[in-house]
């Protein structure tokens, strides 16, 4: 996908680039794949904000994304690539040789009128999707499976990718793009190549209305608060160490308490 850019006939568009999505479906979803997405503003079920600066944005119809591709050894076709406005990818539109429509992340040089199918045997191609333990070392894959039959969880986002290094003793070793190095049960299912819309990180919304479209509120930096309001108020740069709003330090501590799943992490992301 290229970016776009428009003449400055107005300050709002002066400094906007946005992806090209013209050869993108410019029609609805398929109806049965939607459902009503509720809009939370931030608050949980008891009306407070747990998450500051939501609210507003555009109606949207969640799209039913198929992230388990269990529907093995039956080949499916392309129909079409579709915007989707609750992710950053695209998605793409399949029809299987029984009649059954489905949507899948689309990874990048998938078109319309390609074959996909899923299943222990499948070729490493984009958009098939198959068992870690399938796959040659060294490919590029997306939407992993963290443990069998979950669905994927990791490298979901546009451009997002993962690179099988290794197998040792029913397990697969990754290497995510944060720099981590991690293993993964080798019978979870992850499908082939890179995330579409890998130009998405280069978008500039070029005016403060269009990210409202997009449901984000306005954010106040601390440090232009008074004292009273923020532990970062009424200071410079300068001095002391930066906190939260709640009083705790913000930079430079450690937050990851998921001991849990480190026995799983072989190098963490923070390691030269």
């Amino acid at each position: 996908m290229a970016l776009k850019t428009f003449n400055p006939t107005s300050p709002g568009i002066r400094h906007l680039v946005i992806v090209d999505r013209s050869n993108l479906w410019k029609g609805k979803p398929v109806k049965i794949l939607t459902e009503g997405a509720t809009k939370s503003g931030g608050r949980n079920n008891t009306g407070r904000i747990t998450s500051r600066h939501i609210g507003g944005g555009h109606k949207r119809a969640y799209r039913k994304i198929d992230f388990r591709r269990r529907k093995h050894g039956i080949v499916a076709t392309v129909e079409r690539l579709e915007y989707d406005p609750n992710r950053t990818a695209f998605i793409a539109l399949i029809k299987y040789e029984d009649g059954v429509l489905s949507y899948i992340l689309a990874p990048q040089r998938l078109t319309a009128g390609d074959k996909v199918i899923s299943g222990e045997k499948a070729d490493v191609k984009p958009g098939n999707a198959m068992p870690l333990s399938s796959m040659p070392i060294g490919t590029i894959i997306h939407n992993v499976e963290l443990k069998p039959g979950r669905g994927g969880q990791i490298a979901r986002s546009a451009g997002a990718y993962a690179q099988l290094v290794g197998r040792d003793a029913g397990w697969a070793i990754l290497k995510l793009n944060s720099g981590e190095t991690r293993k993964v049960n080798a019978s979870c299912m992850a499908s082939v190549g890179a995330v579409s819309n890998s130009e998405h990180s280069n978008i500039i919304a070029g005016k403060a209305g269009r990210s409202r479209w997009a449901g984000k509120r306005p954010q106040t930096r601390g440090i232009e608060m008074n004292p009273i309001d923020h532990p970062n108020g009424g200071r410079t740069n300068g001095g002391r160490i930066f906190k939260t709003p709640w009083g705790k330090i913000a930079k430079g501590v450690r937050t990851r308490k998921n001991k849990a799943s480190d026995k799983f992490i072989i190098r963490s992301r923070h390691k030269s």
